[in-house]
């Protein structure tokens, strides 16, 4: 790590071993430039030797846990440090609805009312980390010219300091972090003087005294009667460890929130089995002031209609928010994070209902909607041109969230014609903004007027930002899907072509997992008077084998076109292979059927035997002659093996999907499919083949692509 010392040069050394030499360069330049802008809280970060990361060396004003997801960020992370180094700029976040609508990963962490700026810490040549510094939430919405010079200026300086220190070959060694005045352990300490002390002894009302840890160094008589706990229990604790029934995230969210947005905030608690406390906390840069008293009112209200607090309200949504990116990981398509959507958020904020909309050429689309009884009220969204003032077109185009808490405020904004109504009574637009382009518009729909705090518009646009990468992922995975089924349909047969004295079926079912695009392929080729069927599967399920898969298939066609045997067949489809240079393999399986005589001859490279079942319902496995792989040795020979194929004969050509799965044995499988052969074989050839897919075990869990190919040889006339 690069770095300074005042007054002595040092020898780089590990950073467990290193000892400050000096006064503290960061944190002094830290404290030098909070104190300028009058920011409350900040931190210094400095590149990783020989990483793309940003490590966090100091933090001022707040207890480091409160960053502890950000003390190491790549450089690529979507984080403002971060976008501070890579930009070489400054960046500024006004409050907490442009920080969910920026940065939705820390709005759902830290979803409180404050403001942001974040400075390279760079020369022209060079840079050495990053700076932010934050404000409470009373801080105007934009950054003043004075504060940006100042900010600026000090980031240029301490770039310079660094550069010598590098240059000099000093090392920055490792400083405290910042925080207030330490927690005491006494109520004279706290408070300055004995009488003092007394003083607040003799208040009606509780009174404590929190450090920037949350720990209480004073507590008065009264609140120690309010919590149960004598005053030696509580100091040096945090409430909600050492008071069991304040052991919710709830109120330590409170804490939290007071001590990053610099504004007071208060919430009520029940003290088993009926007492509801009131607590207010007035914040500082060095701690904070708790009164606690009696809420009667609330207690009174709680009697009467049981309703859930603001904030444990707000909470359970950042929960829930919590919960669906984990889930949103697991999203394939788009209608999986509709479903999401609807099953883990809509009932925690209290919609109804929703629609998630997206754009094709220049006009809204549904994209899925969950809720709504008449679908007429959702074919309104359908189609509406992004040109028109809607609020879902709005969204979409501007990036802005829209709140509407009545349909008055929706229709006095948008005329009835433009407002889509939809028979509910209050709605949120959210953007659905990724990778830096709109691509959706996300809208909850509530059944009675619904008041949206600033807090809830920031964990709703927070959301809508999981909500939007999820998306995008997932439109990119259908887009994918639809073409790798378009890649498989146009690669294998439509249909196969009718062949006297023969009978064919076929099916194919794709692997459940990956692209769902295989090699596995087969066909069906008349060729001067008699037929050649093949079926085979090449090594991998990806783009690249089904494309290899359709030059198999079209060389098989060919070289059986102009006349050539099996074994011929089958080394001209290897040296073929093998010149393609794919590095891939492929088994496969050829026959030359000529049902007039009744006969076939058939040539194996690798694949799976074909199963024959006789007029009289016996199976038996065929053992055939043949080859390696396909594609391995350009000197293999495949040779053949004739088979009597008498009329009312079955011939079930299959892919190792269809037999093949985790903890069954080879065998068994294939036994068990020569059992349902021989029970089912006199079913018509597409019921047969239904028949035998529906019961293998392997082509229920689809792990691998599945082809079936079944033959039945019938009397000629």
């Amino acid at each position: 790590m690069v770095g300074v010392s005042d007054g002595q040069k040092s020898v780089q050394a590990p950073a467990a071993a290193r000892t400050r030499v000096g006064r503290p360069l960061l944190s002094l330049a830290l404290a030098s430039m909070m104190d300028e802008v009058h920011a409350h809280s900040g931190a210094v970060y400095l590149l990783a030797p020989g990483e793309p990361v940003l490590e966090m060396a100091v933090m001022a004003g707040l207890p480091r846990a409160f960053a502890a997801p950000w003390e190491r960020v790549g450089l690529s992370a979507p984080i403002p440090v971060a976008d501070a180094v890579r930009e070489r700029r400054l960046v500024w976040v006004g409050g907490e609805e442009q920080m969910a609508r920026s940065y939705p990963r820390i709005s759902v962490v830290l979803p409180y009312h404050f403001s942001l700026a974040a400075l390279p810490v760079a020369t022209e040549s060079k840079a050495y980390g990053a700076v932010f510094v934050t404000w409470p939430g009373a801080h105007p919405p934009e950054l003043s010219d004075r504060e940006r010079e100042h900010l600026t200026a000090a980031c240029g300086r301490l770039a310079l300091r660094l550069e010598r220190a590098l240059e000099d070959s000093l090392p920055v060694l490792q400083e405290p972090d910042l925080l207030g005045v330490p927690a005491v352990s006494g109520a004279g300490g706290s408070l300055g003087s004995a009488e003092a002390a007394r003083m607040v002894s003799r208040l009606p009302y509780g009174l404590c005294s929190l450090d920037l840890h949350g720990r209480v160094s004073f507590a008065n008589a009264a609140a120690a009667e309010l919590l149960g706990l004598p005053v030696s229990r509580l100091l040096g604790t945090q409430l909600w460890a050492s008071v069991p029934w304040l052991n919710d995230p709830v109120y330590e969210d409170r804490y939290r929130a007071a001590l990053i947005s610099q504004q007071t905030t208060s919430f009520v608690a029940l003290r088993p089995p009926g007492d509801w406390l009131s607590f207010r906390l007035y914040p500082s840069t060095s701690g904070l002031s708790v009164r606690v008293t009696r809420a009667r009112a609330v207690a009174e209200m709680h009697r009467a209609a049981p309703q859930p607090g603001d904030a444990q309200s707000r909470l359970v949504t950042i929960s829930q928010v919590l919960t669906l990116a984990g889930a949103l990981t697991e999203a394939a398509g788009v209608q999986d994070v509709v479903q999401l959507v609807a099953d883990e958020i809509a009932p925690a904020v209290g919609s109804r209902a929703l629609v998630m909309l997206g754009s094709r050429a220049g006009r809204l689309h549904v994209l899925g909607h969950r809720g709504y009884e008449d679908p007429q009220v959702v074919e309104r969204f359908d189609g509406l041109p992004l040109a028109e003032p809607t609020p879902g077109a709005h969204a979409l185009n501007t990036g802005v969230p829209a709140f509407f808490d009545s349909r008055e405020q929706l229709e006095r904004l948008y005329p009835s014609r433009h407002a889509t109504p939809d028979g509910f009574a209050a709605w949120a637009y959210l953007p659905l903004v990724a990778s830096g382009r709109p691509v959706g518009t996300c809208v909850f729909a509530y059944s009675e007027p619904h008041a949206f705090p600033a807090d809830e518009r920031a964990v709703l646009t927070s959301l809508g930002g999981l909500i939007a990468q999820a998306l995008e992922r997932a439109m990119l995975y259908d887009a994918k899907h639809q073409l790798a089924h378009g890649l498989q349909e146009a690669l294998l047969p439509h249909s196969l072509p009718p062949l006297p004295g023969l009978e064919a079926a076929s099916r194919y079912l794709p692997a459940t997992h990956g692209m769902e695009i295989g090699g596995d392929f087969y066909d069906l080729v008349p060729s001067q008077g008699v037929a050649a069927a093949v079926i085979g599967d090449v090594q991998g399920h990806n783009v690249t084998a089904a494309g290899l898969m359709g030059q198999i298939r079209t060389a098989v066609r060919a070289y059986t076109t102009v006349g050539q045997p099996p074994e011929e067949v089958m080394r001209s489809t290897n040296r073929l292979l093998i010149d393609l240079g794919a590095d891939l393999f492929a088994s496969c399986l050829y026959l030359r059927l000529d049902p007039a005589r009744g006969r076939a001859v058939m040539s194996r490279a690798g694949h799976p035997p074909p199963l024959l079942r006789r007029p009289d319902g016996r199976v038996r496995v065929l053992d055939l002659a043949g080859g390696p792989l396909l594609g391995i040795d350009d000197t293999a020979v495949y040779p053949t093996t004739e088979v009597d194929l008498a009329p009312g004969s079955v011939l079930a050509l299959y892919t190792d999907g269809l037999i093949e799965s985790p903890g069954m044995d080879i065998e068994d499988a294939l036994a068990g499919l020569g059992e349902r052969l021989a029970e089912a074989g006199e079913l018509p050839l597409d019921e047969l083949a239904d028949h035998l897919v529906r019961h293998s075990p392997a082509a229920r869990e689809r792990l691998d692509d599945v082809a079936l190919l079944l033959l039945r040889a019938r009397a000629q006339g």
